[in-house]
């Protein structure tokens, strides 16, 4: 018996009627995810056209902006760590056929857990750096935990679960930061600036959250296709029947998954504070863990892929706030960009969700009469 690597069968999902197929179906994988961003870049250039600019140069002002020096540089690639661990986030989600939704909260409840960590201890760096990190993933784990146990022993959809923790998780941190975990005599609502035996160096130009997070990145794409346990949650997301009966404890995986996908978030949140903002500030977050989703789509469930594919994102986030001044176009362009992008490439996928559920819903009712 063979296995498939999901990343490499669109994500696992299989139309079993080829002929329902839409056009961008028939477009080999490795090229949607290209295909999706030109075609978005020339939605976005009728946009900037309809305002009276040039799209040529409206992308040269961006892309240059964000590349065309050192500062750009290190200002892409701190964009880029956080879209990494949550599209990895994501991305181990799909591989357990989990769609989790919630990176965004559990990215923040990470981040405020890293931020306390930073700022309550007093211990060398050696120590205090990795604990703090630690303690976020922690945060994050916990966090998407609940929709983990609610969809393996309760069914509970862990999209639903993980939308509304989002909405939880935002009200809950804004109220540490405003409350409890305030900065004294300050009126923003944040934490304390934590310290310095806590905070990510760099390594010249290049931050250390981001190598971390390339080291993250490539571990997850070995151990996803190599090892034991990235065998049970593969097998979980394209079969869970078919795992059950190879004694595979389909509960037990879909927790750890879940578990798995926020500690990831929970890092892209620690690192977030620990290497860039230094403290806990609610609005600095904001986004992050939903641009995961159009990584984790982009990337075709591949941990690899996610690293170009957040550089990507990143560069674009990185050049928006320029935009505006240089050329005179609203930033928001951006955010129609991606948009448009998670829409291509996430059309075909959801067709064969749909189609994967439906297959294996009349399988299972088959199998009923037959017995």
């Amino acid at each position: 018996m063979t296995t498939t690597d999901p990343a490499r069968t669109d994500l696992g999902f299989t139309d079993p009627d080829p002929r329902r197929s839409g056009p961008l179906d028939r477009i080999p994988g490795i090229l949607l995810p290209i295909v999706s961003v030109l075609l978005a870049f020339a939605i976005g250039g009728i946009l900037i056209w309809l305002q009276g600019v040039n799209p040529f140069y409206a992308y040269w002002v961006l892309f240059s902006n964000a590349l065309g020096s050192s500062e750009g540089l290190i200002r892409v690639m701190e964009k880029s760590t956080p879209l990494i661990l949550t599209g990895l986030a994501v991305t181990v989600g799909l591989r357990a056929g989990l769609f989790n939704i919630g990176a965004q909260g559990q990215l923040l409840v990470g981040a405020v857990g890293a931020a306390w960590a930073g700022y309550a201890f007093t211990v060398p760096a050696i120590i205090h750096l990795p604990v703090a990190i630690i303690f976020g993933m922690l945060c994050g784990a916990a966090w998407a935990s609940i929709a983990g146990v609610l969809r393996a022993y309760r069914s509970v959809s862990e999209v639903i679960t993980t939308i509304m923790l989002n909405s939880i998780a935002i009200a809950l941190v804004d109220y540490l930061a405003s409350r409890p975990l305030k900065e004294p005599d300050q009126p923003l609502s944040r934490t304390p600036a934590i310290a310095e035996s806590a905070a990510l160096p760099s390594f010249g130009i290049i931050p250390s959250g981001f190598v971390l997070a390339v080291i993250v990145a490539l571990f997850f794409g070995w151990f996803l296709v190599r090892t034991t346990s990235g065998f049970r949650f593969n097998t979980v997301g394209l079969n869970p029947n078919a795992a059950r009966y190879a004694g595979i404890s389909v509960k037990g995986t879909i927790v750890l998954a879940m578990a798995v996908s926020g500690a990831l978030a929970g890092m892209g949140g620690a690192i977030e504070t620990l290497g860039v903002t230094g403290r806990f500030e609610p609005a600095f977050n904001a986004g992050l863990g939903f641009d995961g989703i159009t990584i984790a789509l982009l990337a075709r469930a591949n941990p690899i892929a996610a690293i170009p594919a957040a550089l990507l994102v990143g560069t674009l986030r990185a050049g928006a706030a320029t935009l505006q001044f240089e050329t005179g176009i609203e930033p928001e362009v951006v955010d129609v960009i991606l948009a448009i992008t998670l829409l291509l490439v996430a059309a075909p996928i959801v067709a064969r969700l749909l189609f994967r559920r439906r297959a294996m819903k009349q399988t299972t009712v088959t199998s009923r009469w037959g017995s």
